[in-house]
């Protein structure tokens, strides 16, 4: 063993001990600890030991077994925890050494502290980590941002343990300053709550309206991880569609229907709301969890209301088909509104996100890893300035492939009363984007009728404000211009 430590690593949890074994494996001695510290020792004699460890039992000690530059990974709880624990080890580092943050921070709080850490003549990295505990242990998908010094120091260990794709490459890259890590591990885990919603409606429409058992559900699924769907997500939803319980009934079944949320969706809705950025699909997907959290309100609707017949009486074949075109569909909106924020971002915080390695970085190890990540790396090498996702040739073709199908699985589903927010939501963003005229002048006129908030004329240059006196009864003054 080494006498001093490649990389220290502080919290035990799920996440971390994953994480330190995979680091360890691939050839680095890490130094551990953990705020209850009985679990360092509990963790070296059980699942650690024999490897490359080195256990500390205090923060100091910690600090003491890395080799310089010292490079400390904190896998704690987003909010002050990490703060408490950036207090807690600077006193023991030097100029150069690196504070990491290897949580799912708002990407606010790693601005800060990146300046903060900066001032103190330390380096800090947030880095986005994606892929579960299973991802931690063999590979994730890291999206490391901060301060641009620490890269290099820390590059080696960072690619040894991330996720390789086909071609060998490493899904970790630099992303950008302050941040930018965070930022984007955030979108992907907006794009993720998402996924997993529409996944959802496809499963309430093969189930309530088509009448499909859990095994017919799971031929379904398996049956599409072996096209353009293709994904980890659609492949667990196979396999939990087909895991049976201790009585060999589905057990998919008895579990409660009310999701639960750590934050990183409402964070990118907030983010897109701040920023203008249409966000739809991400949006209805965190407010269907919060609607699902409401079960005791829903039984009692359930009991006042009387939707149609869900009993569909079509062609379950086409019906099944036309659900897989209307997946992909509303998975490519999400994924074009997630980087159409991305995008905005970058412009406001003067990131310079490199949009077809983001792909990369997502293509495996991650929660959101599917085959046409790609076609996006492809898209952005072919246009470097491509404003949407949907414009891009190859997704254009899909787009207009899919929305015949598409388009019959909403109307069906509200025709059988079947709620699916984050597919209609995405279609009628689909059919806003492709629309040269959207009612919003009609909105503005009743926002000058009320307000004097004043409107744009077509047959006038853009930039020029005009206001009415619509009743005859109001002045000719009108309300400050201006967008939030």
């Amino acid at each position: 063993m080494k006498k001093l430590a490649d990389i220290g690593l502080i919290g035990l949890a799920v996440m971390g001990e994953n994480l330190v074994l995979n680091i360890e494996r691939k050839g680095f001695t890490v130094g551990i600890f953990n705020r209850t510290v009985a679990r360092v020792d509990e963790f070296i004699a059980g699942r650690g030991a024999g490897k490359n460890l080195i256990g500390a039992h205090s923060i100091e000690e910690l600090c003491a077994t890395l080799q310089k530059p010292r490079k400390v990974m904190m896998l704690v709880k987003a909010g002050k925890p990490v703060d408490d624990f950036i207090e807690l080890i600077i006193p023991y580092l030097d100029k150069g050494d690196i504070i990491i943050d290897g949580g799912n921070s708002h990407f606010t709080d790693t601005i800060r502290r990146t300046k903060y850490v900066e001032s103190k003549g330390l380096l800090y990295i947030g880095s986005g980590v994606s892929g579960g505990e299973e991802g931690a242990l063999l590979g994730p998908s890291m999206m490391p941002g901060g301060s641009p010094a620490a890269w290099t120091a820390v590059k080696e260990i960072f690619q040894a343990v991330s996720a390789k794709v086909e071609d060998g490459s490493s899904c970790c890259d630099w992303v950008g300053e302050g941040g930018a890590g965070h930022f984007v591990k955030m979108v992907h885990n907006g794009i993720e709550y998402g996924d997993m919603q529409i996944i959802c409606e496809a499963y309430q429409v093969l189930k309530e309206m088509l009448g499909l058992s859990a095994d017919e559900m799971h031929e379904v699924f398996k049956e599409w991880n072996k096209g353009d769907l293709d994904s980890y997500l659609i492949e667990i939803t196979r396999d939990i569609l087909g895991f049976r319980d201790e009585k060999g009934e589905a057990l998919v079944e008895k579990i409660l229907d009310t999701a639960g949320q750590k934050g990183t969706g409402k964070w990118t809705a907030v983010a897109a709301l701040d920023a203008g950025i249409p966000l739809t699909l991400i949006g209805e997907s965190v407010f269907a969890r919060c609607l699902s959290a409401q079960k005791d309100m829903r039984v009692l609707a359930s009991k006042a209301f009387v939707g149609p017949d869900s009993k569909f009486s079509g062609d379950k074949k086409q019906m099944i088909n036309d659900l897989k075109n209307a997946l992909f569909g509303a998975k490519i909106i999400s994924y074009a509104q997630g980087y159409n924020l991305m995008m905005e971002a970058a412009k406001e915080n003067k990131w310079n996100l490199n949009y077809g390695g983001i792909a990369l970085i997502w293509r495996g190890g991650c929660i959101i890893r599917s085959t046409f990540l790609g076609d996006i790396k492809k898209a952005f090498d072919i246009n470097p300035g491509l404003e949407n996702l949907l414009l891009d040739p190859h997704f254009k073709d899909i787009i207009e492939n899919a929305q015949a199908g598409w388009r019959r699985v909403c109307a069906s589903a509200m025709t059988y009363g079947i709620p699916v927010p984050a597919l209609t939501s995405a279609l009628c963003y689909f059919d806003g984007l492709r629309s040269e005229h959207l009612p919003a002048n009609l909105l503005q006129a009743q926002r000058d009728y009320f307000g004097a908030h004043t409107y744009e004329r077509i047959d006038k240059p853009r930039g020029e404000f005009f206001h009415t006196n619509w009743t005859g009864r109001g002045g000719d003054t009108a309300s400050t211009t201006y967008i939030v």
